[in-house]
């Protein structure tokens, strides 16, 4: 049976993807730029509130994935403070200029991480050529890569996510998302033999999953 994934920006969304079955949160704040590093007090909430496994994204603001060295450091001592508050994984990721994998920085962050796994976001649908992103990726020894396919969504990147799976070859977990809902799900799930999916279960325009959604989500899987 494929895992589920909810990504929550708030407290509320994250006590509704446990009450209604997911497997793992996705904590983020700024839904508004696709996720940026949660404050430390819901951090500390969402563990208490949580018996699921807790992810942290780290990204300091929206926008690209190119950091400057004051972004990097400020990512660094976000994992360091985040990591001895009972979280179960990161999820971040850092481009080059050109769009290709900033493999030195990634390391850097992943060891930093250690234990905890990390989990590369959807930087990795700016990558030109997904292949290669892939190997860089598992290079840095993260252990999922978050994506649509390199495409606005994973309906248009199905293709791709199709290719990614098989390519990964039980290295790396691919979990597909963005545009993920329960409309799609058993779909993609045929045809990717993907063991990990990913949504906000957002369907009523607001910032919250909604608890029916993921349901019918956790149902196809």
């Amino acid at each position: 049976m494929a895992k589920l994934e909810i990504a929550s920006f708030n407290l509320n969304s994250a006590k509704i993807a446990q009450e209604f079955g997911a497997d793992r949160v996705e904590l983020c704040a700024g839904m508004e730029v696709g996720g940026t590093t949660p404050s430390d007090e819901d951090v500390l909430a969402a563990r208490k509130l949580l018996t699921i496994q807790l992810n942290v994204m780290i990204r300091p603001r929206g926008g690209d994935f190119v950091y400057t060295d004051e972004e990097f450091t400020a990512m660094k001592r976000d994992i360091l403070r985040i990591k001895d508050m009972g979280i179960d994984g990161f999820v971040f990721g850092i481009l080059n200029a050109d769009n290709t994998v900033n493999e030195s920085k990634n390391r850097e962050l992943v060891e930093l991480a250690l234990p905890f796994p990390c989990t590369f976001h959807r930087a990795f649908d700016e990558v030109f050529d997904f292949r290669k992103a892939l190997e860089d990726v598992i290079s840095c020894g993260f252990t999922t890569i978050l994506t649509s396919g390199c495409e606005p969504n994973v309906d248009l990147g199905l293709r791709n996510l199709v290719e990614l799976v098989k390519l990964s070859n039980d290295r790396i977990v691919i979990m597909p998302g963005g545009g993920l809902r329960s409309s799609n799900v058993a779909h993609l799930l045929d045809k990717t033999k993907a063991t990990y999916f990913h949504s906000s279960a957002i369907t009523d325009g607001s910032d919250t999953a909604v608890g029916d959604e993921v349901t019918k989500l956790r149902s196809q899987l």
